[in-house]
């Protein structure tokens, strides 16, 4: 079986309905050979972490048209990619609401980083990993990684390869004294 990230248009959707996708399209692919990881719900997309054969999942896309129509599918496999690319891909994922992507995205950034830079990465990685529960309706965990992110992210520099990490520190820092999850770009 082969993993996927699967990106249906987010037809109403909320966080608060994650579980009841995944149990949905855990209902849906019974008869097939797949697995639905996890669901999380954006603002637009609704994202399905899956397994399936490769030539299963146009089928499985079919099974699932119920929940919502197709944005985009994505084949997850390590790819070996430049730091500059990780950054840039990450950037993107983060600022179009795919946190688990940009999570890995960055994490390829940080398996080349070495001191500092490798902390300051880990405190962006840990972020996307918090709204990523957020998409969960695991706000109370996301909240908890908070202190996590904003620890790595430390005395760094303001910005880093085009992200205000300044602006970063203030949102956290924001978030945390209002004990929510405000979904931002960086």
């Amino acid at each position: 079986m082969e993993r996927y990230m699967l990106h249906l248009k987010n037809d109403g959707y909320s966080p608060k309905h994650s579980r009841e996708i995944v149990y949905k399209a855990r209902d849906l692919c019974s008869d097939m050979k797949a697995s639905i990881r996890v669901v999380r719900v954006a603002s637009k997309f609704v994202e399905l972490d899956i397994s399936v054969a490769q030539d299963e999942i146009n089928s499985l896309i079919e099974k699932l048209r119920s929940i919502g129509p197709l944005d985009n599918t994505r084949h997850v496999f390590e790819e070996d990619i430049t730091k500059e690319q990780g950054i840039l891909d990450g950037i993107f994922y983060f600022n179009n609401e795919r946190f688990w992507e940009s999570h890995e995205a960055f994490e390829g950034v940080w398996k080349k980083c070495t001191g500092r830079e490798k902390e300051l990465v880990q405190g962006i990685i840990l972020l996307a990993v918090a709204f990523a529960h957020a998409q969960k309706n695991e706000d109370s965990i996301g909240i908890g990684m908070l202190q996590r992110s904003l620890d790595k992210l430390g005395e760094s520099p303001s910005t880093y390869a085009n992200i205000d990490v300044d602006r970063i520190r203030k949102k956290i820092q924001e978030m945390q004294r209002e004990n929510t999850l405000s979904i931002f770009e960086i």
